[in-house]
């Protein structure tokens, strides 16, 4: 799996019209947070290439602000561990905690 890291607000603008093409997910993870860590390493296990979804990383403790303004623009309440799955330029799915696994992110990402 090869995470895009997204360190900068205006990089948002990037993800969303590649969006266009592919989903993007979008996922915020805490470095500091045991349960981030679980959900994490579980999508990673299980992540399918072939799938065709950009993954997009976010470090919430040294990128708080991008995590902030992801929010802001997705008018998606911030949680953490939490992914968000856009098409089209719109949130088609959104997971926090151990809810987030391939197969939920999988199984909107397709079906859309």
């Amino acid at each position: 799996m090869q995470w895009n890291h997204l360190e900068n607000p205006e990089e948002i603008d990037v993800y969303m019209r590649k969006s266009y093409q592919m989903p993007v997910l979008f996922f915020k993870h805490s470095i500091r947070c045991s349960i981030s860590a679980t959900a994490l390493n579980r999508l990673e296990r299980n992540w399918v290439v072939e799938a065709d979804i950009t993954p997009v990383y976010i470090d919430l403790i040294n990128f708080r602000m991008v995590s902030n303004h992801l929010a802001d623009r997705l008018g998606v309440h911030h949680e953490s561990p939490q992914a968000i799955l856009i098409e089209n330029g719109r949130v088609v799915g959104s997971w926090s905690h151990l809810a987030i696994s391939w197969s939920s992110i999988a199984a909107v990402a397709i079906k859309s």
